[in-house]
């Protein structure tokens, strides 16, 4: 691959653009470095308070009875937010492994077999969910399985 870098004042903010006949993997891989977005999320902490979460302080996001759930280390928070929406702004750092689970990749601890072909996934702070079939290719895609 070629790289070109032009260095001017008149450049504000740092930007990048890509010339290709087609989008392949290493290009999709290139779109998703540069485009890195996270963002903070805000969340409930005991039905009352608002905390600005980091990405890298959730380890999963769970919907329970209608709820979405953020965990973190050590505490439980509520968004608002649907977990489609958080999976976008969160980033690629995370990856859905359910319907109803977005997990941070960052956490895995282990995995083992579960039911029914699915994977349990166990995260570093003592969460765990399933693996469910319909995710599991891009899961295994992911750990080079």
């Amino acid at each position: 691959m070629k790289v070109n870098i032009d260095i001017s004042a008149e450049y504000r903010e740092p930007f990048a653009v890509i010339h290709t006949d087609k989008v392949t993997d290493e290009i999709q891989r290139m779109i998703d470095v540069f485009s890195n977005s996270e963002t903070p999320v805000t969340a409930l902490q005991n039905e009352e308070d608002i905390v600005v979460l980091q990405p890298k302080d959730i380890y999963m996001v769970r919907v329970e009875d209608g709820d979405t759930v953020i965990y973190g280390a050590k505490q439980r928070y509520r968004s608002r937010k649907r977990l489609y929406e958080l999976a976008d702004q969160l980033g690629k750092q995370f990856m859905q492994i359910s319907k109803t689970t977005l997990i941070n990749l960052s956490y895995m601890d282990s995995i083992e077999p579960g039911f029914s072909g699915t994977l349990l996934l166990k995260l570093k702070n003592g969460s765990k969910d399933y693996v469910s079939r319909k995710y599991l290719p891009e899961f295994k895609k992911y750990l080079g399985l």
